[in-house]
């Protein structure tokens, strides 16, 4: 449905209305999906175009949270399994998310919410120079805390459990703890998210419905919400819609 206008300032009053910062998610994660889709419905001759919207598009969707009264959000902005693109998309990607990082550093937003940023993934994957904006960026930002941003780049879910594995079993291959001591504390404390706390909605654009191995374990009680949307045109109502979606349910976590 196109609202335009005072209808559709109208429709934003109406939602804006509805939400109460009291019952805001803590955590929200965002599956950032439908970008190439977008380039084509828009007659881009090139992929990449709708990855360029895409990116324009983050601190205004980010911002848009914080000011709903949501903490920490966790942006699904390049998984693993993109690597197997074609390699001039993969490359306009790692250069997009390396002029972000550097970007955001500077941004007012994020002096004024004093925002930590921080990547999880398998940063070795990527390129040197984008590790090195992501370093910049994470030194920076690194004495904030009263906002996360966190960017899964060069992210999976099933590798975070696998690195996970690995380094629980050196450690007992080293002596420093026994089989006995795995439990979900142990297990959580060696994520990627380690001290995040796990979140409490995952929003995916672009109409698909499924997680696409997005923060596996953490998602285990995690509310859903799929928009009909390309994540380049998301917009205000989008979003509200979604954390009103949130609100409405009732979370018992098993109980």
């Amino acid at each position: 449905m196109n609202f335009v206008g005072p209808v559709y300032r109208l429709y934003e009053f109406f939602l804006y209305r509805q939400l109460k910062k009291e019952n805001a998610p803590r955590h929200v994660g965002i599956i950032l999906d439908g970008n190439r889709r977008y380039a084509r419905q828009h007659g881009y001759d090139v992929p990449w175009l709708g990855h360029h919207k895409g990116g324009q598009k983050v601190m205004e969707v980010v911002k848009i949270l914080w000011e709903a009264g949501v903490k920490v959000c966790t942006l699904y902005a390049f998984s693993v399994e993109n690597f197997e693109r074609s390699e001039g998309e993969v490359k306009e990607i790692m250069d997009i998310l390396r002029n972000k990082f550097a970007e955001v550093i500077d941004n007012p937003d994020i002096q004024r919410y004093k925002v930590r940023i921080r990547a999880i993934g398998r940063m070795d994957l990527l390129p040197e120079e984008l590790q090195v904006a992501i370093m910049d960026a994470e030194e920076r930002t690194k004495d904030f805390s009263d906002y996360t941003l966190n960017v899964a780049v060069g992210y999976s879910g099933r590798a975070e459990l696998v690195d996970a594995v690995k380094a629980i079993g050196e450690k007992i291959g080293q002596g420093e703890m026994s089989i006995s001591d795995i439990d979900e504390d142990l297990i959580e404390s060696h994520l990627y998210t380690n001290g995040i706390p796990d979140p409490d909605l995952i929003i995916r654009t672009s109409g698909e419905e499924r997680l696409s191995g997005f923060l596996l374990w953490q998602s285990a009680y995690s509310e859903l919400y799929f928009a009909q949307v390309y994540w380049p045109a998301v917009r205000r109502i989008d979003i509200w819609r979604a954390l009103r979606s949130y609100e409405r349910r009732s979370r018992r976590y098993g109980k």
